[in-house]
């Protein structure tokens, strides 16, 4: 049990130390405002102000964990023994960075609130981040600084109890779009086979009509293969499943195709099955809520997992609309085209929503790839190479593997065989 001291005890402060100490290290905490409590503390203690008490364990404070509301705060970087870090905390300080509140800075994902020019689909762009303007958006600098933390602290308390946590690989399996050609009913695919008579993609008309002859040559269709994959495994992976109607971002096929349905109740018998909510829902809670209960009712169990389509999360709105929808966890905290940690952790955490200074009840957890940010490479071999690099960082700090496959670029026609590249990925990072 670890003793912080400070002199004021705020939802930020309690938020983000439980975080550090508890969800990543490993150790209990509890907190004090009074010095005599602190100053009888027999254990593992640490106090966290603007000045030490005495000779204790002492991380000087920044501002961040005290105020309310979002700020204008200017960003300078430091380094912390080779670890980029930021909000310096001076020389007095046990460690020479207020890693508390540089963690809280992003986890609640603080820039996101600021004032920002969004992409075409309304997200937050990758390159407005500081993670990214300072160069370390794919270390996971919050676990870093945890894990360098408890070093010093193991130096001053060794019989510091820890529990720490296992390194985890979660592949997750997008489904926005089941089939290529199958299941599309006439209306569309009549279109489709025009439309690529059109352009002159006569390959696609060869395959399309391939399929029509026999609907399981369907390319998308690699279901029963993953399936097969992960039992060899004995891997429990994650299929989000979009189960929308028809709009112009949101083009799966019909929900209500007996062999869809069919296809979904399949595959939750064998992996976890969750929600890709469209892009509608996320303009609209009642669609929101709309899509839950379907796929629920189709699968006969609770739907607590959601992801959003495009990755798109604008904070707090689209937390707060999963809240209201009963979700208790979210798989989209992430960048498409861009590898990294957008939140700057691979740990779960929780939602903190900054207007209303509040910890909400829903869990994110952040995935660092999206296929998507690899599909400009023309060999594997390049894929992995990056791929490397993230694994041992997260290795490094035991933290969580996750990854997004899209369900089209593993079934597409592409330079790199997308299904063998998920087959050879699981060899080599699920330990």
């Amino acid at each position: 049990m670890l003793l912080i001291y400070t002199h004021k005890i705020s939802n930020r402060l309690s938020y983000v130390m439980k975080h550090i100490f508890t969800r990543i290290l490993g150790i209990e905490v509890i907190f004090t405002t009074k010095v005599e409590d602190f100053i009888k503390h027999s254990g593992p203690k640490i106090t966290y102000t603007k000045q030490p008490l005495q000779n204790e364990f002492f991380i000087r404070s920044n501002d961040l964990l005290f105020e309310q509301g979002i700020n204008d705060i200017e960003i300078r970087m430091g380094e912390w023994d080779g670890v980029p870090c930021f909000f310096e905390s001076g020389e007095r300080s046990s460690i020479p960075f207020d890693i508390f509140s540089a963690s809280f800075y992003l986890l609640s994902r603080y820039e996101e609130y600021l004032p920002h020019v969004k992409d075409d689909l309304g997200r937050f762009p990758p390159k407005s981040s500081i993670a990214f303007q300072f160069g370390f958006l794919k270390r996971p600098v919050v676990d870093l600084w945890a894990q360098k933390l408890l070093q010093i602290l193991r130096l001053r308390f060794p019989e510091i109890a820890v529990q720490g946590k296992k390194y985890k690989l979660t592949p997750i399996v997008n489904v926005t779009t089941s089939h290529c050609y199958a299941l599309k009913g006439p209306a569309r695919t009549i279109a489709g086979f025009f439309l690529d008579l059109f352009r002159f993609k006569l390959a696609r008309v060869a395959k399309r009509t391939a399929v029509l002859v026999n609907p399981k040559k369907d390319p998308y269709d690699n279901f029963g293969t993953l399936i097969e994959t992960h039992k060899k495994y004995s891997l429990k992976a994650m299929f989000f499943f979009q189960f929308a109607d028809y709009s112009e971002h949101d083009k799966n096929v019909s929900i209500h195709r007996n062999k869809f349905r069919c296809l979904i109740k399949s595959v939750a018998d064998y992996s976890v099955v969750s929600l890709s909510a469209s892009m509608a829902s996320s303009q609209d809670l009642g669609i929101l809520k709309e899509e839950k209960k379907r796929l629920s009712d189709l699968i006969n169990r609770p739907v607590d997992y959601s992801r959003m389509r495009y990755n798109r999360v604008v904070v707090p709105n689209t937390y707060r609309n999963l809240i209201e929808a009963e979700f208790t966890d979210d798989f989209t905290m992430g960048y498409t085209h861009i590898v990294g940690f957008r939140a700057g952790t691979c740990t779960p955490f929780q939602f903190y929503d900054i207007n209303l200074e509040v910890q909400q009840p829903i869990k994110i957890h952040p995935f660092v790839v999206c296929d998507y940010a690899f599909n400009k490479y023309k060999k594997a071999g390049e894929i992995f190479n990056e791929m490397d690099l993230i694994y041992k960082e997260i290795k490094n700090v035991n933290g969580d593997f996750n990854v997004i496959f899209s369900n089209e670029l593993l079934g597409g026609t592409h330079r790199i065989s997308w299904l063998k590249l998920y087959k050879d990925f699981l060899n080599r990072y699920y330990v």
